[in-house]
Formats: C-alpha cells, structure tokens, sequence
C-alpha cells in the first residue's frame, strides 16, 4: 500500500486518505470526532501513527499541520450574525419543505410543496433546474443524498420516490408503509435510506436497489423525524407520543427511549459527532441530551409556539430552530442561551437548515417564501 495524498474533512473533523492498493486508488478516513481547539496535537500525530500503518514518521509533520488546520476552523464562525440575503417564492401552492444540498459548493436548495412536486434551484440566482413530477400527492419531507446527485421525496400518498439531480428522472419508488411518510434521510455514506411514517413505524432501505433492510417498531404514535448518527451505530426517531428512541442500527433493536417533553416531539438530530441529540416539540422548547449518558443537559426556552424543526451546525457549538410564531431563533449548544433572533416571515416556519459550511441558513415558512440568510 502506498500513500498518495492527504486531505482534510472539515465536517466532522477527520483527514482522508487517498492510497494506492494492488493498482487501484483507494481512499480511507481517520475521524477525529473528539479533536477541539485544545487537544494536544502532537500526541494526537503519535496515536494516528500507532493506529494507521499508511501514516509514516516522514508524514508527521504533514499530518500536524492538517490537524491544526481543522483546530483553527473549528475555533471559527462561533460569533456569525445573520442577514436576509434573498427571498425565494417558489411554489403556487403552499410550501412543504425545504432542503440544502450536502457537498461543499451548496449551490442548490429543493422545495417541496402541495402541488405535489419537487423542485431543485440554485441558491445564487433563484433558478429553478428541476421540477420533479410523480407523487400523487403532496410532499412533505426530502433530502439530499451526501453525494448530492439524489433527492429523495416523502409523500402523503405513503411512498418515497428517489431522483437524479443531473437528468430530473425518477431513480425508483419506496413502498411499504400504510400511511404518509413524514421523515426521511440518508446515512453518512448514501447507501441507507431512513423513512418514518404516521403508520407508527420506521423503515431503513437500501439506497441503490430500494430494498427493505428492516423495519424498526414500539412508538405508540405517529413518527416525525429518523435520522442516523454519523457512524451510523445508532438511529435516532422522534414521536407524537412525545418520547425519541434510540436504536442499535445493525440489528433494529431499541437501546434507550428519552423522555421529558410535556408535548409532542416534531423533530431531532444529532450534532456531527454523535455525541448530543436536540429534540423540538410541541410544547415550545427544545432539549439537548448526551448521546452517552441519555440525560437532558440543556433546555431551550424563548420561542411562542411550538418548535418544528431543529439542527445543529456543522461545528456542533450553535442550534437552529423554526417555530410557529414565525421566528427562527440561533442558540448556544453548550449554554442553551438564545443568541438571534430571525424574523420577517409573516407565517409559521416548518424548515430550517445550515449550510455545510455553517455561514448560510434556509428558512422555509407558510407565508410560501423560502428565506436565504447569511
């Protein structure tokens, strides 16, 4: 095996390996989930190196000067303020849901909406490239894949269906479950599909063939959000029966539930590295809780109405959420302390997102326009 190049992964922090095996160009990443502006870096070079026989005493230096680098980004945005820089109305019929592509560039947004299409724009000049035609009724979630050359799209009418981003076809249909299909996403890699139904349950799927891999059942109320950590160890759901359950993602099984809220929970997440989760309810605040430990460290309080969405962003130190009372607010992780406050939309917010990079956020409402601040 032989070292060509090293790069670096900003979200979640790691550095890639590009190597050579029997002739083919491999690549490999070393993750480093735990690094923060103080980590020892230098011990940290000494670990990778015992661990990873690809890293040589030659590439050290190499190695630390990457490793600084992503110290050095990770240290940054933590002060960013927000301003409105386009507005998009997109849809004739009212708006579902809104999404940022996952790469670097983020140059496109998709759009869901009542008329029961999907459509794909380019955030710098609000054009739309796709409008993508078949569910036969509306849609209400979506997501890009990680490789941004799929949307998936979830619909009242109880199927997901996966498009290419490139040619606006329909790549295939997921059916299965008995109601609508309220939440959906991709795993880190872009081979699993996670969809969660008002039918009660969750179901993972094979992203390349649309087969059912199994499906995941013991909430006692509809579903509103399923997402996996980073790892993919563990699958997150939310409930209208206001609990989250966490669950092993190899064998389907649920590991711990997590109770607190007086309301329905709307939705949740988990930070990059996996180690907090937030939940959004209906009861107007949010909670943050420590993956490890499963206790609620942190409470959210400040929005009028209930909160329907919630993320984290990338550098896991600032939460986004989006409520009924028309505001997006931007809160400290570790302190719960609300720092901005966006408004302008005259209706109730169901989207909100960062960007990759953390310096843009979309905000989708029901005033049926599509807000892009940075």
């Amino acid at each position: 095996m032989k070292l060509k190049s090293l790069l670096l992964r900003y979200y979640p922090p790691g550095i890639m390996l590009e190597y050579e095996k029997s002739g083919q160009l491999k690549t490999k990443s070393i993750d480093l989930l735990d690094l923060d502006p103080s980590t020892d870096v230098s011990a940290l070079v000494e670990e990778i190196q015992k661990a990873e026989p690809l890293i040589t005493a030659s590439r050290s230096d190499q190695v630390k000067l990457l490793i600084q680098r992503l110290q050095n980004k990770l240290g940054q945005h933590s002060n960013h303020k927000f301003y409105l820089f386009k507005v998009l109305r997109a849809h004739i019929l009212p708006l579902t849901n809104v999404a940022l592509n996952k790469s670097g560039s983020c140059d496109k947004i998709a759009t869901g909406s009542f008329d029961k299409t999907c459509k794909l724009w380019s955030v710098e000049t609000g054009k739309c490239y796709h409008t993508f035609r078949g569910h036969t009724a509306e849609i209400v979630c979506l997501s890009f894949n990680p490789q941004s050359t799929l949307v998936a799209t979830g619909s009242m009418d109880t199927t997901a269906k996966l498009w290419d981003i490139q040619s606006g076809e329909e790549v295939f249909t997921l059916t299965g479950h008995s109601a609508e299909i309220i939440s959906l996403s991709f795993n880190t890699s872009g081979n699993r599909i996670i969809t969660g139904s008002f039918d009660h349950t969750v179901t993972v799927w094979e992203a390349d063939t649309g087969r059912k891999v199994y499906t995941l059942i013991g909430h006692c109320a509809e579903i509103s959000s399923a997402v996996f950590n980073w790892d993919c160890s563990l699958i997150l759901t939310g409930s209208m029966d206001k609990t989250c359950k966490l669950w092993d993602a190899v064998n389907g099984k649920c590991v711990a539930t997590l109770t607190g809220h007086d309301d329905e929970i709307l939705d949740s997440c988990f930070d990059y590295t996996g180690k907090l989760i937030a939940t959004a309810s209906a009861d107007g605040t949010a909670r943050i809780f420590s993956a490890a430990t499963r206790e609620c460290v942190t409470k959210l309080e400040g929005h009028e109405g209930e909160i329907s969405k919630i993320s984290f962003n990338p550098q896991g130190n600032r939460l986004l959420t989006g409520s009924s009372d028309k505001t997006a607010r931007i809160w400290d992780a570790q302190t719960g302390q609300c720092l901005q406050v966006l408004e302008g939309h005259t209706d109730e917010i169901f989207s909100c997102a960062f960007n990759y990079k953390g310096d843009i956020i979309i905000t989708g409402s029901k005033d049926n326009t599509c807000r892009i601040w940075r």
